[in-house]
């Protein structure tokens, strides 16, 4: 098979474009650890984020919402329940969803979920190569969140699963991958420097999930938030000194970048 084709620019610009038009309402049921960067991030994107995490009140609340994001990060038995009944009302709704299968593999708990959820018609999966290799059922090593295998790796891996579950799945790293197990695109954009921040893999999946919202086509929505991040990531670290100048200058890309800005660039 051929490499995957990298996303137009045309379609990264068209797809931030609707993301502002609509400000889609993204409900976040997402690790603890990384609420507040997952929400500034929809926030400078376009977006906008809530948190209702109350069993008595997730599932009206992910029925009303735009799309739904569903993060395992920080997962426990009530998070667990609160997860289920979102994702059910969502489903019911007409309302997409996203998982992200954080560290899936690496314990059973988890990864028992995981494939429960996978069995509930998520519309996107945004994973590292370890955890959609995990999910779609082959045997690799996980050091706690983190892949121990590149992207490419489990591009196969990322076409079943999607094949299998009719999800666009997303699998990132160097080079993020994004497929419907039929066509895939590639974003070969980013910076290793979004890996000394805590929660930009988890705010991307934030991204995902708020693309997703009414998406003429998921393929191209699931590929352009991969895009965006990757993009606004280089532009984070030309103009960063480290980690702690690097996320307050993400955001400030996230901000500024405009559709017409990515139609010009080369």
């Amino acid at each position: 098979m051929s490499a995957p084709a990298v996303l137009p620019l045309s379609i990264i610009a068209r797809e931030l474009s609707r993301l502002r038009t609509s400000n889609p309402l993204v409900h976040l049921l997402t690790n603890e650890v990384v609420q507040e960067i997952s929400a500034n991030v929809l926030l400078a994107a376009g977006a906008s984020p809530a948190m209702i995490v109350a069993e008595e009140e997730a599932s009206s609340f992910a029925a009303m919402a735009s799309a739904l994001l569903v993060n395992v990060g920080t997962l426990y038995p009530a998070r667990e329940t609160v997860m289920r009944q979102a994702v059910l009302a969502a489903n019911a709704a007409g309302v997409p969803w996203t998982l992200d299968p954080v560290a899936a593999g690496a314990l059973q708990y988890r990864s028992a979920f995981c494939a429960e959820l996978l069995g509930l018609s998520p519309a996107a999966v945004r994973g590292n190569a370890s955890e959609i290799l995990a999910l779609a059922g082959s045997r690799t090593s996980v050091r706690g969140v983190d892949s121990t295998a590149g992207s490419n790796d489990a591009l196969d891996a990322a076409r079943q699963l999607a094949r299998d579950t009719g999800a666009i799945v997303a699998v990132t790293g160097e080079t993020d991958y994004i497929t419907d197990g039929e066509q895939t695109w590639a974003t070969p954009w980013g910076h290793a420097m979004m890996t000394r921040v805590v929660g930009t893999g988890c705010a991307l999946s934030a991204l995902v999930a708020a693309f997703t919202a009414q998406a003429p086509k998921r393929l191209n929505a699931v590929a352009a938030a991969c895009a965006l991040a990757g993009i606004c990531g280089q532009r984070a670290q030309a103009a960063s000194k480290g980690p702690g100048s690097f996320k307050p200058a993400f955001l400030d890309a996230l901000y500024l970048l405009t559709p017409e800005e990515l139609l010009e660039m080369t």
